[in-house]
């Protein structure tokens, strides 16, 4: 049976426990509202090691607006039947006091990657999303940490920062996972209206079409996406464009 924990001194204790002792520990961070593609990290999490958790935590200091910050949706019944369906052993679900007692005096702050691509367009993002993953990851002490590679900057940020700090966890990058349509699978796709939504998923096409980065931002933009960042990176293409008030971003393997 699935184990919410609240409080970061009952979850220290816990992991300080016997139960945890020479078994391998699988941790996937992530801030709810969960969909299909949260799952797939998930269920390898729970193939891949003797115990799983989760955290849900929707993360204030990575947002750059308060209007995004508060439209996020929250579904933690939800995610709770979800992970529990799955096979998850633990759920760290803190609130913002537990998690940051400093009130985020502390922080990672990284160059140059973190100022490029989203980090441009997101002042302080990554500084957000690198400071509370490396919290998480030094209460969870997993073996191996699932990372999606939809957001493949904060991949190769979360990586990177593991290799810097000597942390001892192993960071498993998983494939994006796609709607029927080819768009991939976001909890902010849930705020476009039916419209918007049939627009989106001319996103990863037109991010597959031939030609250069440049030549794919213009096609974008004619048909009615505004473009923040189309750039060549690591072998992949990276790409992030906004319908309305939602950001989507992707990227595909390039030549």
């Amino acid at each position: 049976m699935i184990r919410v924990v609240s409080r970061i001194n009952d979850w220290r204790k816990l992991r300080r426990s016997g139960e945890f002792e020479h078994r391998s520990l699988g941790f996937v961070p992530t801030m709810g509202n969960l969909h299909a593609g949260h799952l797939s990290l998930i269920e390898r999490c729970c193939a891949e090691n003797e115990l799983s958790v989760i955290s849900i935590f929707v993360n204030p200091t990575q947002f750059d607006q308060q209007t995004d910050l508060e439209a996020y949706p929250r579904t933690l019944h939800d995610d709770l039947r979800m992970a529990e369906e799955a096979g998850v052993d633990y759920v760290l679900d803190p609130a913002f006091s537990e998690l940051y007692p400093d009130e985020y005096r502390y922080k990672v702050t990284e160059s140059p990657l973190s100022r490029e691509f989203c980090g441009a367009h997101r002042p302080g993002h990554f500084d957000g999303v690198l400071t509370v993953v490396l919290k998480l990851l030094l209460l969870v002490r997993p073996t191996r940490t699932y990372m999606g590679e939809k957001d493949y900057q904060q991949f190769l940020l979360i990586r990177d920062m593991v290799e810097a700090f000597f942390l001892e966890t192993e960071i498993i990058p998983c494939p994006i996972v796609r709607d029927t349509d080819g768009l991939a699978l976001s909890s902010r796709n849930r705020n476009l209206s039916p419209e918007e939504r049939k627009l989106a998923s001319q996103f990863p096409a037109l991010l597959k079409s031939p030609g250069t980065a440049k030549e794919t931002a213009e096609r974008l933009r004619k048909a009615g996406f505004e473009v923040d960042y189309v750039e060549d990176f690591d072998g992949r293409r990276l790409a992030a464009v906004r319908i309305g008030q939602t950001r989507l971003i992707d990227n595909i393997d390039v030549p």
